[in-house]
């Protein structure tokens, strides 16, 4: 019945058609059956003035969902699957729509869920579509959670997904066996459409979605810490105070932005300034679990190769791997199988070894979106951890990776392609700074407080560091990265197309969520994080661009000359008012100081 209606009322969870809530609402203010042919309904009708001041939603009912189920089958039959779903549509006939063709690895079972409040595909039941696609079929099915019992189950007498594969196919489905047959379409990709009847596989999901809408769930208690709220990264800034932790509001800005832009971030700078403790204290914050999300691997100086993060097959026992002992690549599996929420892997001191030897396969995947091979069977094999071992996997993109790096002479030097891979925030401490530390002294430290402070908002950070954002720059931005870009060619230094992408993400994740950052703010920050770190050279190289860069950092460079600006015996203010950039100015100026006294500079050193 309550598919004729083109809107619906949404109160508590449930779905109404809005003639019929006014018309017992009538009956039991006024004793009076009110006919549903004496009013009307629409936008700005009294009808809904009515219900929207008691409290009721309403909205348009999705009246055709095959533009984006035709949508899903074309993608899921692409030769190499795109995992990424950002233009589909956000809810039909009530439910929220959650769409999945997997997470790191394509899925041998891509599925569209249909979820009411309280219900998630790893808790819960739910309408799906489960599209096999080994077998041509597409199932419509009373959708049953695998990852943990749901709190309610369907009452339906219906076939398991189990029996219809061993009926049709004398098999075993890759997955989702637990859940009931609604009903089946054979897909035929060489037919418009792929065969299907979309008037009757529309009418079907319309009506497995009413029959959903009119389930009670009332009875089910909905765990507070489920509930999903919009990411904020202010509240993590009070939460950092409040447990004694001194960093700068900038700072943690530009690693929640970086991290948003590129799950790949490096925090290198002076030793003991809290690179570790505010990555740390960023994943402890933001995660539920902190030991299933969150794994800290201090790098070691013996890592010659991949195996310490990625461990090896065992040469002793065939179709059995070996993991590494600190949990890197659990962390990995357990991010692919969770994709909603944030998982980091924090490596310790980075570049104590070569990091173009262990870290390769990782920055190959970054960047092409390849798998990375793990053994060389077809199937899953066993480990020494108890946990299944597929072929290869693929980096998932709810893993945020944050090295930390500190240079002497006990580490090696990074070299410029893999800084170029990553957003690298310079950690520094100012003379202000230490004074305001000195005097606020407390030397405890209450860390174990930002233990899921912000975990109510990990699925939220996830979607924003996910999902595509689409704000268009200010010229003023494109003018000015040309500028450096000129300087930056003639030492062949230039950045190129994926820099430059990164650079655009970035300016439009600040735009969005830091509001108060000025032009000069956000210009000056992706200069130091992602056009200087390709500089290092000799003097003969470097000198003159050096001090090009530099100019293009000042007010006015007619007024104050750079070369009087540059050199060591030149002190700047932290607030010179003819700096225009000052955080890439004094980046340069230090590589200028160390270019005059050893003849080399490098964006790692100085």
């Amino acid at each position: 019945m309550l598919s004729k209606y083109n809107n619906a009322v949404i109160y508590e969870d449930r779905i109404y058609p809005p003639k019929l809530i006014v018309a017992y609402a009538n009956l039991f203010a006024n004793g009076k059956v009110l006919s549903l042919h004496t009013f009307q309904t629409g936008k700005g009708s009294e009808c809904f003035k009515l219900l929207e001041e008691n409290g009721f939603s309403i909205v348009k009912r999705n009246a055709d969902f095959s533009p984006t189920l035709l949508k899903f089958l074309k993608q899921a039959n692409e030769p190499k699957v795109d995992l990424k779903k950002p233009d589909y549509q956000r809810s039909f006939n009530g439910p929220k729509v959650q769409v999945s063709f997997g997470t790191g690895n394509a899925a041998r079972v891509p599925w569209i869920a249909f979820l009411r409040k309280g219900q998630r595909v790893q808790k819960g039941i739910y309408p799906v579509y489960l599209y096999y696609k080994e077998r041509q079929v597409l199932i419509l099915a009373y959708g049953v959670s695998e990852t943990n019992p749901p709190d309610i189950m369907w009452k339906v007498d219906a076939e398991t997904v189990t029996n219809f594969f061993q009926t049709n196919f004398s098999a075993k489905p890759d997955r989702y066996g637990s859940s009931l047959v609604f009903a089946a379409y054979n897909i035929d990709t060489t037919k418009p459409n792929f065969g299907l009847d979309l008037a009757t596989v529309n009418k079907d999901l319309i009506e497995l979605t009413n029959d959903y809408n009119s389930l009670n769930f009332s009875t089910i208690i909905i765990d507070e810490d489920e509930e999903i709220i919009p990411f904020n990264y202010e509240q993590f800034i009070k939460d950092l105070k409040k447990a004694h932790l001194s960093f700068t509001d900038r700072h943690v800005q530009r690693l929640i932005g970086s991290l948003c832009t590129k799950p790949f971030v490096i925090l290198t700078g002076l030793s003991g300034s809290g690179k570790t403790k505010l990555a740390q204290a960023f994943a402890h914050w933001l995660c539920e679990d902190k030991k299933a999300q969150v794994c800290i691997v201090p790098v070691g100086a013996d890592w010659t190769n991949r195996e310490p993060l990625l461990g090896f097959p065992n040469a002793l026992e065939k179709q059995n791997y070996i993991f590494p002992d600190n949990g890197a690549l659990s962390l990995i599996l357990r991010a692919i199988k969770d994709p909603n929420q944030p998982y980091f892997l924090i490596l310790d001191e980075m570049n104590l070894s070569h990091v173009e030897r262990y870290f390769a396969d990782f920055l190959s995947a970054m960047e092409s979106g390849a798998d990375i091979c793990l053994h060389p069977g077809e199937a899953d094999w066993e480990s020494n951890h108890g946990l299944k071992v597929p072929p290869s996997i693929s980096l998932p993109p709810n893993l945020f990776i944050i090295g930390t790096v500190n240079i002497d002479e006990t580490t090696y030097m990074f070299s410029p392609k893999v800084l170029d891979r990553a957003n690298v925030i310079e950690f520094r401490v100012s003379r202000e700074e230490i004074k305001e530390y000195l005097e606020s002294f407390n030397s405890r430290v209450f860390l174990d407080n930002l233990d899921k402070g912000g975990s109510k908002m990990g699925s939220d950070f996830v979607e924003i560091a996910k999902n595509s954002i689409s704000i268009k720059a200010d010229q003023i931005f494109y003018d000015e990265l040309l500028s450096f870009f000129d300087i930056l060619k003639k030492v062949g230094a230039e950045f190129g197309y994926r820099s430059a992408a990164e650079i655009i993400r970035f300016i439009a994740i600040v735009k969005v969520m830091m509001q108060d950052w000025t032009n000069d703010e956000i210009i000056d920050v992706v200069v130091m994080q992602k056009l200087l770190t390709k500089l290092h050279g000799a003097r003969r190289k470097l000198e003159e661009p050096l001090e090009k860069l530099g100019e293009l950092c000042v007010q006015d460079k007619t007024k104050t000359p750079i070369k009087d600006l540059l050199p060591s015996t030149i002190q700047i203010a932290d607030k010179d008012e003819r700096i225009k950039y000052p955080i890439s100015f004094n980046k340069i100026k230090r590589m200028y100081q160390r270019l005059m006294e050893n003849s080399f500079t490098s964006y790692a050193e100085a």
